[in-house]
C-alpha cells in the first residue's frame, strides 16, 4: 500500500452538454448532476468511468460503455487501476472530496478537489479482491435493505386497510352489536347536530353584535363587521360508499364551517399588524411541518377571521400531483395567533369531537376517492374549493362509537408507527454498515494482502511513467500541429 492522489490514478474531464440536451427515448445514458437516469441519442464517451456530479448532491455513479455527460459532471476514467475499485474508492472519499465545495446556495466542485484527494494505492490483483469482497457484502446488504423497504411499503398497505375497514364499520361491528341498545339512532344524532349548529350560530351572533358595537364606538372606522350566515339544516344523503345500517351520511358542510384564508400581495407589506400563517408547505397527511413559519400583514378583521383554533381541519386546495390534493391535518394550536393562506381551506367543526374521526376518514381509501372525484374537472385539472370541500360526503355515527373506533384505529396505527420507526433504524444501520465496509476496504482490513502481488510502489511507478509518456506525446503532437 502506498499513498498517492486521485489525479495520479485517473484521467478526468467533464461533459460538454447542457442539462436539457436529454432525449426521453435516447439510446445512451446521459449523466447529469441529478439522481434520475436520463438518456440521449449521441454518445461522446465509450469507456469505463466513474461519474461524479460536480454540484448539487455530488452523486457518484459507475458506467462502462457508450454515454454522454452534462458539462458539470466529472467523467473520471481509471488510469491502470480497476474501474470498480476506483468507483468504490471515490464513494469512500466523497466526504473528503466535497469538504471544500464552494458556492453559497448550490455547492460546486473544482477539478482540484478531486485530483488532490489523497488515497492509498494497492496492487491491481489486490484491487480486484477488494472489489469482489465489497460486492459480496453489498449484495447481502442490498438484499436486507430491499426486505426492509418492502416491509415499509407493506405498512402503507396495512394502514390503508385499517382505515378502509374502519369506515366500512368492520372494526366496530362486534362492539356495535353488543351496544346496539345504547347507540343514538341516525335521527337522534342529526337532531343533536342541529342543536350544536344552532348553539354555534347563536355564539357567532353575540360575537358579531359585540364587534358591531365596538365598530360604532370607534366612529364606524373601517368596514362594518359581517353578520354571520345562518347555517343550513343538516340532511342525510344517499351513501356513496358501503356503511353499516346504523350509520348515515351527510355533507361535511352540514356539520362544519368551511372558509378560505389570506391571499398574499404587496399591499400587505404596509400593514402594521403582522400574523404568523400556515402555507401548503406546512400541511401534510396527518402531519404539520412547522420549522418554517412566515408572517404576513393583516387587518384586524382578517386576523379574527383566519385565526386557527385547536382541531381546525386544514385541507390543501390544490397541487400538481393528484395524490397530494386534499392533504389534511388537524391544527395543534402550538403557535399562538396563527392564521392560514388561501390555498389552505379551514374546516371548523361545530363539535370538535368529530374532528379526528373526519380527518382519518378523508385519509382513508374511501375518503381519498371522494376527494379526487370532487376535485376533478372537465379541463383535466384537479383542485378543491370551499364549496367542493363543503360538498364532500362523510359518515355520521354516534359519538360513543366514534370514540371506540378511534381507540381501535389509534392502537393499530401506533403499532404500525412503532414498527416503521424500527425499520427506519435498521435502514440507518445498514447505511452505516455500508460506510464501515468501505472504510475497512480502503484501510487494508477487509481482505488480506498477498505477498506474491506486485508491490503498490511498482504499480505507481508504471502509472507515472505512462502518464509522463502520454504527456510527452501530447506535447510533440501540439508542436507538430504548430
Amino acid at each position: 500500500m502506498i499513498e498517492t492522489n486521485l489525479g495520479q490514478v485517473t484521467f478526468i474531464t467533464t461533459g460538454k452538454l447542457d442539462a436539457n440536451a436529454q432525449d426521453a427515448n435516447g439510446l445512451y445514458p446521459f449523466f447529469t448532476c441529478g439522481e434520475e437516469n436520463l438518456t440521449i441519442n449521441t454518445a461522446a464517451f465509450d469507456t469505463e468511468a466513474v461519474l461524479l456530479a460536480g454540484n448539487g448532491n455530488f452523486s457518484v455513479k459507475y458506467y462502462k460503455g457508450k454515454f454522454n455527460a452534462y458539462q458539470r459532471t466529472y467523467v473520471i476514467e481509471p488510469n491502470m487501476v480497476d474501474g470498480k475499485w476506483l468507483y468504490y474508492l471515490v464513494m469512500h472519499h466523497i466526504a473528503k472530496i466535497t469538504a471544500g465545495a464552494r458556492g453559497s446556495t448550490i455547492k460546486y466542485l473544482r477539478i482540484g478537489d478531486i485530483t488532490d484527494c489523497s488515497v492509498n494505492l494497492v496492487s491491481l490483483t489486490h484491487q480486484k479482491r477488494i472489489v469482489a469482497k465489497i460486492e459480496e457484502l453489498f449484495s447481502e446488504l442490498d438484499n436486507g435493505i430491499a426486505a426492509l423497504k418492502s416491509a415499509r411499503e407493506q405498512l402503507k398497505v396495512y394502514r390503508q386497510a385499517v382505515l378502509k375497514h374502519a369506515f366500512e364499520g368492520k372494526l366496530t361491528a362486534k362492539w356495535r352489536e353488543e351496544n346496539a341498545d345504547k347507540l343514538e339512532s341516525p335521527e337522534q344524532f342529526l337532531a343533536r347536530i342541529h342543536q350544536e349548529r344552532e348553539a354555534r350560530y347563536q355564539q357567532q351572533l353575540e360575537e358579531w353584535k359585540a364587534a358591531v358595537t365596538a365598530w360604532e364606538e370607534n366612529g364606524k372606522e373601517g368596514k362594518k363587521p359581517s353578520k354571520p350566515k345562518e347555517p343550513e339544516k343538516a340532511q342525510f344523503e344517499d351513501a356513496k360508499f358501503q356503511i353499516p345500517i346504523s350509520w348515515a351520511t351527510t355533507k361535511l358542510g352540514f356539520i362544519t364551517e368551511v372558509s378560505g384564508g389570506l391571499t398574499k400581495n404587496q399591499k400587505r407589506n404596509t400593514l402594521p399588524q403582522k400574523m404568523k400563517y400556515l402555507r401548503v408547505a406546512n400541511v401534510y397527511a396527518d402531519k404539520l411541518l412547522l420549522d418554517d413559519i412566515q408572517e404576513i400583514g393583516v387587518t384586524e378583521a382578517e386576523a379574527i377571521k383566519v385565526s386557527l383554533v385547536l382541531n381546525d381541519l386544514l385541507v390543501v386546495e390544490g397541487n400538481g400531483s393528484v395524490d397530494q390534493i386534499g392533504r389534511v391535518a388537524l391544527w395543534d394550536a402550538s403557535i399562538e395567533n396563527c392564521g392560514h393562506q388561501n390555498h389552505l381551506i379551514r374546516v371548523r367543526f361545530d363539535n370538535p369531537d368529530y374532528a379526528r374521526f373526519i380527518m382519518l376518514f378523508l385519509l382513508s381509501p374511501i375518503g381519498r376517492d371522494l376527494i379526487v372525484k370532487e376535485a376533478s374537472s372537465t379541463s383535466g385539472l384537479h383542485t378543491l374549493s370551499i364549496s367542493k370541500v363543503s360538498n364532500l360526503q362523510i359518515p355520521l355515527i354516534s359519538l360513543s362509537e366514534s370514540d371506540q373506533l378511534m381507540k381501535i384505529v389509534d392502537e393499530k396505527l401506533t403499532l404500525a408507527s412503532k414498527f416503521e420507526s424500527e425499520l427506519d433504524t435498521e435502514l440507518q444501520r445498514a447505511e452505516t454498515l455500508r460506510q464501515s465496509i468501505l472504510k475497512k476496504a480502503f484501510s487494508g482490513q477487509l481482505v488480506p494482502q498477498d505477498p506474491n502481488d506486485e508491490p503498490a510502489s511498482e504499480l505507481l511507478a508504471r502509472i507515472q511513467a505512462e502518464r509522463e509518456a502520454t504527456k510527452t506525446k501530447s506535447t510533440k503532437k501540439a508542436r507538430k500541429a504548430k
